[in-house]
């Protein structure tokens, strides 16, 4: 005799279809959730690590920046006391020169004749005076032509002393003072 299944089969295969249907979806959708969880923890954890990098760029920039301020301020100061030392370094060396100077004015002085003012301009030296006569004032410009310290001399006053200084005339004059060359140096 054959045998009739009379069971609701495929009622039954429908329900088990969808019930397999049901697990595969919840599996698949935990699956989703998990790699999405990972995905969203690996991005955080790039993320908060790209920000440490970024912090620790920005504090060692600030650190730079308090650096490079320290030393441009230590530039400023070198640059100070080397203008400092320049300018000690030059009244060293100008010394003798003054000296020299000083001791050029007397030896190119000519008797009957004496100066009353002396004013130093850069390198361009003002001189009043008075003088006997006219010649000494000439003899006195010729010793300046002729002097090694000095040069361009240019009277531009002569005029009579007057009651002051009976028979002396007062001239105003200016030379440019000159250092020599060291002997011995080739050029």
């Amino acid at each position: 005799m054959a045998k009739i299944n009379l069971r609701p089969w495929r009622e039954e295969l429908r329900a088990e279809k969808q019930k397999e249907f049901t697990v595969m979806v919840l599996g698949a959708a935990v699956i989703a959730a998990g790699l999405a969880f990972l995905w969203s923890s690996d991005l955080d954890s790039r993320i908060a690590y790209q920000q440490s990098r970024n912090a620790y760029i920005e504090s060692a920039t600030k650190k730079l920046d308090s650096q490079i301020r320290e030393i441009e301020s230590l530039k400023r100061k070198r640059d100070e006391l080397l203008a400092r030392m320049k300018v000690i370094q030059d009244l060293q060396g100008k010394r003798p020169v003054i000296v020299r100077t000083f001791d050029e004015l007397v030896r190119t002085l000519p008797d009957g004749l004496f100066y009353t003012d002396l004013k130093k301009t850069g390198d361009r030296v003002s001189i009043v005076g008075m003088a006997e006569s006219n010649s000494r004032v000439s003899t006195l410009m010729r010793q300046f032509e002729e002097s090694d310290w000095f040069t361009d001399p240019n009277l531009s006053n002569v005029s009579s002393a007057g009651s002051r200084r009976a028979g002396y005339s007062q001239f105003n004059m200016t030379v440019q003072q000159k250092t020599p060359e060291p002997e011995g140096e080739d050029k």
